[in-house]
């Protein structure tokens, strides 16, 4: 079993926003936490956290749960390297979803590892065609 997961945006949007299903979002960071997996997130999935906190619960309030995210075992990938850019690239006009789902499956994609999120409408395809692993958190 691969241990190495990556976090949609609306996976850590669910724990801050006490969503259903973040109970099991949860339960991945704290198996980071314990050293049982890696965890992962694109910087411009991280982005998408932080402009829909600023917008739900203002700008003070968002940058605390950024600061609080940064105090978790969550590895920040920091723009994307060459192989993540073109798998995202062909990706987005591909299955039509939006540009941060593309960087977060692609991410999965090359490196083999698990996505955490509950957007079944732009992920359940790649699940199907077995081309990455997914965690439905809901």
């Amino acid at each position: 079993m691969n241990n190495l997961y990556f976090l949609d945006a609306c996976s850590l949007i669910a724990v801050f926003a006490d969503e259903e299903g973040a109970e099991n979002v949860i339960k991945i960071i704290q198996d980071a936490v314990d050293e049982k997996i890696t965890l992962k997130i694109n910087q411009v999935n991280l982005l998408e956290v932080y402009y829909y906190l600023c917008r739900a619960y203002g700008q003070n309030e968002a940058n605390k749960a950024i600061n609080k995210i940064k105090e978790y075992p969550i590895e920040i990938n920091v723009g994307m390297n060459e192989s993540v850019f073109n798998e995202a690239g062909r990706i987005k006009p591909k299955y039509k979803i939006p540009l941060g789902d593309s960087i977060a499956i692609a991410e999965c994609i090359i490196n083999n590892g698990t996505l955490v999120t509950s957007d079944h409408d732009d992920f359940s395809i790649f699940e199907k065609e077995s081309l990455a692993k997914i965690f439905w958190f809901r």
